[in-house]
C-alpha cells in the first residue's frame, strides 16, 4: 500500500502517456466509423481501396476492433483513477486485439499485405508490446494496493 494512500508519481506518468496514446487508436476507430473521408484520406492518407477495406471488416472483427481500441482507453483511464479493474480493461483489449490481428495477419494475411505492406505488421507488434506493458503495470500495481 502507499503511504497515508498518496498516488506514486509514475501511475501518472504512466496514465497519462496511455490515454495519449490510445487517443489515437480512439481517434482512427472513431473517424473510421463515422466514414470521414476527410480524415481517412486526407489525414491518414489511405487509398480508396484500403478505406473500402476497412468498411467491409465481418462484425466479429469490428467486434474485435471495438474491445481492442476501447477496452485500452477504458483502462488508461480506471489507470489514472486507481482503479483495479484497469487490469481487467486491458485483458479485454487484449482479447480483441487477438481477434483483430487474427483477422488480419491470419485469415486475410495476403490481401492485407497486399494492399497496407508490411509497416502494419511491424506496428502492430509495437501496440502488442505497449498494451502487455500496460497490463503488467496495472497488475503490479494492483497487487501493491496502488489500484483499489
Amino acid at each position: 500500500m502507499t503511504e497515508a494512500g498518496k498516488t506514486p508519481w509514475h501511475i501518472w506518468l504512466v496514465g497519462i502517456l496511455a490515454v495519449l496514446w490510445n487517443l489515437i487508436a480512439v481517434t482512427d476507430y472513431t473517424f473510421a466509423k463515422m466514414k470521414s473521408d476527410w480524415y481517412m484520406s486526407e489525414v491518414s492518407q489511405f487509398t480508396a481501396e484500403q478505406i473500402a477495406w476497412f468498411g467491409n471488416f465481418p462484425l466479429w472483427a469490428n467486434v474485435g476492433w471495438a474491445l481492442g481500441v476501447w477496452g485500452s482507453f477504458a483502462g488508461s483511464l480506471l489507470l489514472l483513477a486507481r482503479n483495479r479493474h484497469a487490469v481487467t480493461s486491458f485483458i479485454i483489449s487484449a482479447l480483441g486485439l487477438a481477434v483483430m490481428t487474427f483477422y488480419q495477419f491470419g485469415l486475410k494475411k495476403d490481401e492485407f499485405l497486399g494492399l497496407f505492406g508490411p509497416g502494419p505488421m511491424y506496428f502492430t507488434i509495437v501496440i502488442w508490446a505497449i498494451l502487455i506493458a500496460l497490463f503488467l503495470y496495472a497488475r503490479a500495481q494492483a497487487a501493491k494496493g496502488v489500484l483499489r
